[in-house]
């Protein structure tokens, strides 16, 4: 062999060698596993990231070799336009392109959004944010929008009886708009021949339902005691009596931190104070849970037109047929009211 042709075989094997180096080399930086420890983690960009923060948030949780690697698919696809909000899992077994395409591909993992049964809708607006991309004031905006509550059959007084505490899976990224259409869906499924049929029997419509039970909740939080209080209610409302719920006038007042109510407070002027106006308020006074609505279609038949706190502060109530014994339930619960100091 001539020493032109050794030169070109040196020549050929070792630019052969650095082809497979380099090749080695991309292997590593692209199929690789990204992850520098065994468990699953989740990475959220949102509508503000561009491909240096969307760098800096795979950088926290990937082996420092992989940024490299995103980074060169990142400029081969151009990812810079087409970054997708979501939220998205990586697992500990995946590459950087197999990441990569699951972040271009918009393939996002759920969030469990839990709608709580709380007293307003700016407390619902505050924790459906904390698990949403959406902030707060955003939904809060959605939720008082007149057009979007009339569009759903709803008054501003009625609303909140669309909101059916549960979990849910959405995407994290939903839009407010997206959001109240999946609670829409979620109030009509929850609204079955059945319950309606329910809700007919007791004279009542589903927001009235929803009215009634958000009383019941206010009243009680002891769940097995929630039919009774209903068919309590209910006894009233057939005898045209005054339903007499301090948590009405709680909610006509406004201020929730009330432990007591005076009867100076029951001269509050509002159609939400039960101890002036017959019948139901116009609206849910909190979101009803499903216990409250399902006691409200399924309450236990008796007697029943009084209860009051029970003086062991159990949350639970004693209930009477008569006035009579409802005074004297009433004494014992004032008397313990007043040994602990409580005003309001």
């Amino acid at each position: 062999m001539t020493k032109k042709n050794k030169k070109i075989l040196i020549i050929s094997v070792c630019a052969v060698i650095a082809v497979v180096a380099a090749g080695a080399i991309t292997a590593k930086l692209l199929f690789g596993n990204i992850l520098k420890n065994e468990q699953a983690v989740y990475v959220y960009i949102d509508q503000d990231d561009d491909i240096d923060s969307v760098c800096a948030k795979i950088d926290e949780v990937a082996q420092p070799s992989t940024l490299k690697g995103f980074r060169m698919l990142a400029s081969w696809k151009d990812y810079d336009q087409h970054i997708r909000t979501g939220r998205y899992e990586i697992k500990p077994d995946m590459s950087i392109v197999e990441v990569f395409r699951m972040l271009r591909n918009h393939q996002q993992v759920p969030v469990n959004l839990v709608v709580p049964s709380v007293r307003t809708l700016d407390q619902l607006s505050a924790r459906l944010s904390a698990k949403l991309m959406i902030d707060s004031l955003t939904i809060a905006q959605k939720l008082s929008d007149e057009a979007s509550i009339k569009e759903l059959g709803f008054t501003h007084e009625t609303f909140p009886a669309l909101f059916i505490p549960n979990t849910y899976e959405v995407n994290w990224d939903i839009s407010a708009d997206e959001l109240l259409k999946r609670m829409a869906r979620e109030y009509k499924a929850f609204w079955t021949e059945e319950r309606q049929a329910k809700a007919k029997a007791q004279q009542l419509s589903q927001t009235e339902v929803a009215t009634l039970a958000s009383i019941i909740d206010s009243e009680t939080a002891y769940t097995p005691e929630k039919p009774t209080v209903a068919g309590l209610y209910l006894n009233r409302l057939r005898t045209n009596m005054l339903l007499q719920s301090d948590p009405t006038v709680i909610f006509a007042i406004g201020d929730f931190s009330m432990r007591r109510v005076l009867n100076s407070d029951l001269q509050v002027e509002s159609p939400y104070n039960t101890y002036k106006y017959k019948g139901l308020p116009p609206g849910p006074i909190r979101i009803p849970s499903v216990s409250a609505l399902d006691a409200v279609l399924n309450p236990v038949e008796h007697d029943y037109i009084y209860m009051c706190a029970k003086e062991d502060f159990s949350g639970s109530h004693n209930f009477a047929t008569t006035y009579n014994e409802h005074l004297a339930n009433a004494r014992r619960y004032t008397k313990a009211l007043n040994e602990r100091g409580i005003k309001r």
